[in-house]
């Protein structure tokens, strides 16, 4: 792990560069600085030890170990990168698509056609087991199953199974990698969101985006690293919370939480400069204070006036950067065709999926587009079909898109929510309606680009759908997966924090699972 203090504090350290230097003490400045220019007999020994080592290895080694290293120099060209990638990665960027409040699996991607026999029959206790149910419905009297109340068609060369809610994303079942058998610790959505976006179900910690930004860097210098599309809610759907601390940098400096763009006007706020300043009034006001905190990060080295030095900057070149970005006016009438006329409408999940498009474009590392809306305790049949309305073309849309320019082969797509939904309904059952409680031992999420495997569908589920009986995937596998695609080894990929190596999948083991990638 690198530190935010100047360059050659490491070099005057007791303990090999691993423990505290000089400039960690409380002493004036002046003093440390005389205190690291005496190189005392045992820093001399200590440097010569190091060199000499190094010589000896070179000699027993051949010259491929450095060139591999070279070679792993090259893959980072992120700005302001904390490390190299521990493998070629895959993907350089991401796009996540997160369905906030779970999509019920089987009445989207799990087909379960023998389900509609059991209609109004209770779930077998067998099936549903000890499983700790939510205050909503654990005092019903029945769980009686409720078959999807829509059909299922074949889809793709492929010819799997996709519901007729989805006419647009069902085309890409060819090109998608589908999990059936997510599972996850959570049982109520605020833990569980947090779990899926930051590998923990307490707040505080970084979410995915600010690992990547932090680890990887920026592929750009005139925009944010990490980015956060809210998409405008559906009328009438019931709308789980979402805050900023879920794309939060936690313990990471500032500079690597997600910038949240506003759905309507100017994405961000107090961005445009007064009327009447010049460009150059405002270099000149951002060099000044720039100046200030400069002072300060050199006298008391707190990391976060650095983070405030480079948030100036970044901001001052996205005056130019963001209003190109937000234009649509170069795009062809072929992206209206694909995208629809829904995203001409600002805010919308569409236009949300084209602007992520124009990101990737231009090197945002990672963006994340939320739809709530999906939590359908009651209503199912009435909400659902607006959700699906909503998100199915643009899914397919920025997929397809991605694809068309030669961008989707380095940019891994994910599509998916915080958990599943119970087969059985919550409250009363009708053939015109029912409702679907929380449900974290399966649900489904599906991947796109970015080195997965096409075409390929992982896990099974039981005949309700309910439990899975082949290849599960927790949440922390499903992270270590993506990190994997992006080069990084989760294990590896830490940072020291309240006295423990802090990483992305915690404490509990987790793996990658290969049969995802190609």
């Amino acid at each position: 792990m690198k530190r935010d203090t100047p360059d050659l504090h490491n070099e005057c350290c007791d303990h090999g560069g691993e423990g505290p230097t000089v400039y960690d003490l409380p002493v004036p400045l002046s003093l440390r600085e005389e205190w690291k220019t005496l190189a005392t007999r045992r820093h001399f020994l200590g440097r010569m030890g190091k060199t000499l080592g190094w010589a000896g290895l070179a000699t027993l080694l051949s010259d491929s170990v450095f060139k591999r290293a070279a070679a792993a120099e090259t893959l980072s060209a992120g700005i302001g990168a904390h490390r190299l990638p521990d493998f070629a990665p895959k993907a350089k960027r991401a796009i996540y698509l997160f369905m906030s409040g779970a999509p019920s699996q089987m009445d989207l991607w799990d087909y379960k056609p023998a389900l509609a026999a059991q209609f109004d029959k209770d779930l077998p206790d067998s099936v549903r087991g000890n499983q700790a149910l939510t205050g909503m419905t654990a005092g019903q009297a029945r769980f009686p199953i409720a078959p999807s109340h829509w059909n299922f068609a074949p889809q793709g060369k492929s010819g799997r199974y996709v519901s007729e809610l989805l006419p647009w994303s069902g085309k890409l079942v060819d090109d998608i990698t589908l999990i059936h058998t997510m599972q996850t610790d959570a049982i109520n959505h605020e833990p569980a969101i947090l779990l899926m976006n930051t590998g923990n179900m307490n707040p505080g910690k970084p979410s995915l985006g600010s690992w990547l930004a932090y680890g990887l860097g920026s592929m750009n210098e005139n925009l944010p690293t990490y980015v956060v599309l809210n998409s405008t809610t559906m009328p009438g759907t019931d709308l789980q919370p979402i805050s900023p601390k879920l794309w939060s940098s936690g313990f990471l400096s500032s500079e690597y939480a997600g910038v949240a763009f506003r759905t309507k006007g100017a994405p961000v706020l107090y961005l445009e400069d007064p009327s009447g300043m010049s460009r150059n009034v405002r270099r000149e006001l951002i060099d000044a204070v720039n100046s200030i905190n400069q002072a300060t990060f050199e006298e008391i080295g707190d990391p976060e006036t650095n983070a405030r030095i480079n948030q100036y900057e970044l901001a001052f070149r996205m005056q130019t950067s963001l209003p190109e970005l937000t234009d649509f006016r170069d795009e062809p009438a072929s992206t209206w065709t694909l995208y629809g006329d829904e995203a001409r409408q600002e805010g919308s999940f569409a236009y949300n999926c084209l602007l992520a498009r124009r990101m990737a474009e231009r090197g945002v590392r990672f963006t994340q587009v939320y739809q709530r809306g999906w939590d359908v305790h009651s209503n199912a049949v009435g909400n659902t079909p607006k959700l699906t309305t909503a998100t199915d073309r643009g899914s397919y849309a920025l997929v397809t898109d991605l694809k068309r320019r030669g961008l989707l082969d380095d940019t891994l797509v994910i599509w998916g929510g915080e958990f599943g939904r119970t087969v059985y309904s919550q409250g009363g059952l009708s053939k015109e309606n029912y409702g679907r409680d929380h449900h974290p031992r399966c649900f489904t999420v599906w991947m796109a680009g970015g080195g997965t495997k096409a075409g390929y569908v992982h896990g099974e589920t039981d005949d309700f759908c309910y439990n899975v009986v082949k290849d599960p995937v927790h949440v922390r596998d499903f992270n270590a997966t993506v990190l994997r695609l992006l080069g990084m080894n989760h294990e590896r990929f830490t940072f020291k924090f309240q006295g423990l190596e802090q990483k992305l999948t915690g404490v509990v083991p987790a793996k990658v699972i290969p049969e995802l990638m190609a």
